[in-house]
């Protein structure tokens, strides 16, 4: 027998700790202390939205997770934070309690699996499961697509990550990009490291270029430039910064380029002192970099190639491989130095009508 329960803001530990059932040590991709932080609703951008959890139980068992996130003013809603055992009765239960609390609320349509925000966690791997997770790669289970499909979740969006192959550092450069590095640097261009002592300052440029370039994204919010900063001033902890690449034209910045140190899940949990220390030697030099954020001004366009060759050329300096993460299919990143791909893994985004 099912039952399902709403999670009240001081009895969420079964909600926090289904996931370590779920999903092995290696595996488990969960942000704990932004999940406490969400219920508690002392988030950075608890503001902004109302979330509600849910935990179904089977005689007694938390079998089943998830939330219902609702924007303020909005009738369209999201849910995530799911994992489920690989039960359809115990889920089909689940998601009708959580879509009849979502109707309730006015919402008419439901778009998931997203976290609470854009800018917390959203879509759903959907292949190769038998690989290592990546640093940010969304997690799941094989079984997870099957389960939202049959209870009646159509897919909406599709989003690939690159998987690059570790380059020798006698790799030939794609004459094309260099072409296009050359091209922007005569045209007064500049292409630099970013530096650690300047990344205050710089860092509010990204956010103003991002807020303007994401801003289409399916699931996109608006947040301010300080929630910006609080929601990555870790970036400055874990980023090698010559692996951050801003190009500027007459002194103001039109792209970015952000890679960072494949971490995997080392840091998601508590920070003790192996964590430390493996957070030291990769930040330093690391086999595998996430090519997580790329943007560039819609007056500079092309410049996202020259940005690429950059990134590419200190790629094969190191010697090391990289995985362009979670570009929505059809972008044009998607095809940046399409040479040196060796596969691609999938992810979904869903959405039911209420």
């Amino acid at each position: 027998m099912f039952l399902v329960k709403k999670v009240s803001k001081n009895e969420y530990e079964d909600f926090l700790s289904l996931p370590r059932k779920i999903h092995k040590k290696n595996e488990l991709m969960q942000k704990f202390s932004d999940e406490e932080m969400l219920l508690k609703g002392t988030h950075t951008l608890s503001r902004y939205f109302e979330m509600t959890a849910f935990v179904c139980y089977e005689d007694g068992k938390a079998v089943g997770r998830c939330a219902v996130t609702i924007y303020h003013g909005k009738d369209e809603g999201y849910i995530g934070f799911f994992d489920a055992e690989n039960n359809i009765d115990a889920v089909r239960e689940m998601f009708s309690f959580a879509e009849n609390f979502a109707r309730e609320k006015g919402v008419k349509k439901l778009t998931g699996p997203v976290d609470a925000s854009f800018w917390i966690g959203y879509r759903m791997k959907s292949d190769k499961f038998d690989e290592e997770r990546f640093f940010s790669e969304p997690y799941g289970k094989e079984y997870y697509p099957t389960l939202w499909k049959e209870c009646g979740y159509e897919v909406a969006e599709t989003y690939i990550s690159n998987i690059y192959k570790k380059l020798s550092k006698k790799e030939e450069d794609d004459e094309r990009y260099i072409k296009r590095y050359n091209y922007f640097i005569k045209k007064g261009y500049k292409i630099v490291n970013a530096k650690k002592e300047d990344w205050d300052s710089a860092v509010g440029e990204v956010y103003s270029l991002l807020i303007r370039l994401y801003s289409d994204f399916p699931v996109f919010s608006h947040i301010t430039e300080d929630e910006f900063k609080e929601m990555y001033k870790s970036l400055k902890m874990i980023l090698d910064f010559s692996m951050v690449k801003l190009g500027y034209k007459d002194g103001k910045m039109v792209g970015f380029f952000i890679a960072v140190p494949d971490y995997r899940n080392k840091l998601n949990g508590k920070i003790g002192l192996s964590e430390i220390l493996f957070l030291l030697k990769n930040r330093r030099k690391c086999d595998n970099y996430i090519l997580l954020y790329i943007g560039v001004d819609e007056k500079h366009l092309g410049l996202g190639s020259a940005l690429s060759q950059s990134m590419f050329e200190s790629l094969r300096k190191r010697g090391a491989s990289s995985i362009g993460a979670l570009i929505k299919k059809g972008k044009a990143s998607e095809k940046y130095i399409d040479k040196k791909i060796l596969y691609q893994r999938e992810y979904l985004l869903f959405e039911k009508e209420m």
